[in-house]
């Protein structure tokens, strides 16, 4: 009993030591935190998104607190965010970071696109684009395994009847999580007044297109040639728009004769400056 006693107030004893020492240790050694982080971090939508560049929000608002980012460095909060993390900084919020949403590059859905086989393995993209390949002709076109929408953290995405996903830019935030789970890089960021969109991703010939989709790049260069501000280049065999330089005047639109190009209704014409 006497034994069993000491051996319980032994470890009692040691115990308190240690709490002891560990209580002086953690306070002598601890790491001072910028409170403005703590803030900076509450202001932010907290999805972690990486659209700011930082791993997270918690990177951003470290990072906003020690000068090395902007007050409104957050794209996905807009202004309503920009301005309360610049009333923490004491700072002036600026202009708001341009609003970004996701374009899908591919409009060869079921209705467009030569099935080539029966796909049935895991509604994955990644793992139908490493495996199979898809069920599709064309191998540069969307797959269709909905991952991009299982991605979106806003619900800003879903699949439609013809096997492709639209994006709801009313929800859409520009995170980019969608561009990163596509395994065959057809979804891009761009500024939301953008209107017309060259949707397709192939860079075969344009016999090869033909024989696999009825909406797919041809190269014929004729909306390169129409171009008033030479916004469309087109290089291995797909035409591209360069969407720093595009008006949205829509004459691609009218001269390309396999309807790649597309305009969203209700975009405005674009006002640049000259150079």
């Amino acid at each position: 009993m006497t034994n069993s006693l000491f051996a319980v107030l032994s470890m009692g004893g040691i115990g308190v030591i240690l709490a002891i020492g560990l209580a002086v240790a953690s306070k002598k050694f601890a790491v001072e935190v910028d409170p403005k982080i703590e803030e900076i971090e509450i202001a932010l939508p907290g999805v972690n998104c990486g659209a700011c560049g930082f791993a997270g929000c918690r990177s951003l608002a470290e990072a906003i607190a020690e000068g090395k980012a902007p007050v409104n460095g957050c794209p996905v909060g807009g202004i309503d965010v920009a301005e309360k993390v610049a009333e923490i900084m004491g700072a002036d919020a600026g202009l708001a970071p341009e609003r970004k949403v996701a374009q899908v590059l591919c409009k060869g859905g079921h209705a467009e696109a030569v099935q080539r086989a029966e796909y049935n393995g895991p509604k994955d993209c990644r793992i139908m684009n490493l495996t199979q390949g898809g069920d599709k002709g064309c191998t540069y076109g969307c797959l269709g395994g909905g991952t991009c929408v299982k991605a979106c953290p806003f619900d800003a995405m879903y699949m439609n009847q013809n096997g492709l996903p639209v994006v709801i830019e009313e929800k859409c935030t520009g995170c980019g999580e969608c561009v990163k789970a596509c395994p065959r890089n057809i979804i891009v960021l761009a500024g939301e007044e953008m209107g017309v969109h060259i949707r397709c991703r192939s860079l075969a010939l344009g016999k090869e297109v033909r024989k696999v989709c009825q909406v797919g790049c041809i190269a014929c260069r004729r909306c390169e040639k129409e171009c008033p501000v030479d916004a469309i280049t087109v290089t291995n065999n797909l035409a591209e728009i360069d969407y720093d330089k595009c008006i949205n005047c829509r004459r691609c639109v009218a001269v390309c004769p396999v309807n790649t190009i597309e305009y969203q209704e209700g975009k405005p014409v674009i006002k640049r400056k000259a150079g």
